[in-house]
């Protein structure tokens, strides 16, 4: 089978067709999703998504676009949500540089007070980084080595990026900028990184992979980052496939 590790299924541009979205994914191999949480509202949607269908799962999380929004009692409201057994992450949380919605030094702090939730519960961290991998390394080197698994969400970094997240014991999730004409050094990360410390993910309704770029991406379309490592790394399919799908239930502790 394969699992789609991060999208965003209570998107707007799914609504009216949600349901058939789903079903499409389903009958391409996709047998489990993690929809994500943003912010405290969006992550109670996501819960509800997660509750209405058994092979949905999702996280709970501020997105560093979100953090200058996030109120004073937000990580107390994200704890209590992540209480649910279908809430397999804290996250997406993290750094964003590129777009700095929100002020760094609030990205930081909001990022900083995840990490610490996800280590009190004990639950898998689930990371947004552009542009900012110094500061995230930074914060996530307080913490005590591979204590809880670390995702860093649609890896675009460098090698050299991927190496140091590695040593602390990340996991890298592939999306479909890998089949981009661009992809920067992610096809030299893919090639390098070990299959057993990467996932794979859409990111839907963004990032549609080729042969589909430009269009609203869905999870069915995870075959294709799917089938893309396998080419670079020059391997099966269903290796590709099997191994991403042990690595997601592994870390997320999903059937």
């Amino acid at each position: 089978m394969l699992i789609d590790t991060h999208c965003h299924l209570d998107d707007k541009r799914f609504n009216g067709e949600r349901e058939a979205m789903i079903n499409r994914a389903r009958k391409g191999e996709v047998k489990r999703f993690i929809t994500i949480g943003c912010d405290v509202n969006n992550s109670v949607r996501a819960q509800g998504i997660a509750t209405a269908n058994p092979d949905i799962y999702f996280s709970a999380g501020i997105h560093p676009h979100e953090a200058d929004k996030a109120l004073e009692d937000d990580i107390k409201q994200l704890a209590n949500i992540a209480k649910d057994e279908k809430c397999v992450a804290i996250g997406e949380c993290g750094l964003d540089y590129f777009y700095n919605h929100s002020p760094k030094d609030k990205q930081l702090a909001i990022f900083d007070e995840q990490i610490k939730l996800a280590y009190k519960i004990k639950k898998p961290l689930i990371i947004h980084v552009r542009d900012a991998f110094e500061d995230c390394i930074s914060l996530l080197q307080k913490q005590k080595k591979a204590q809880i698994p670390i995702v860093i969400h649609c890896f675009t970094g460098s090698l050299a990026n991927a190496e140091i997240l590695l040593d602390l014991g990340a996991t890298l999730s592939i999306s479909g900028v890998v089949t981009f004409a661009n992809p920067g050094d992610l096809v030299e990360v893919v090639r390098m990184v070990p299959l057993d410390k990467l996932l794979i993910e859409t990111d839907s309704p963004y990032l549609a992979p080729i042969p589909h770029r430009g269009k609203r991406n869905e999870p069915a379309f995870v075959r294709f980052v799917a089938e893309k490592i396998a080419e670079i790394k020059q391997i099966s399919f269903e290796k590709v496939m099997q191994q991403t799908s042990l690595n997601a239930q592994t870390i997320f502790k999903i059937a």
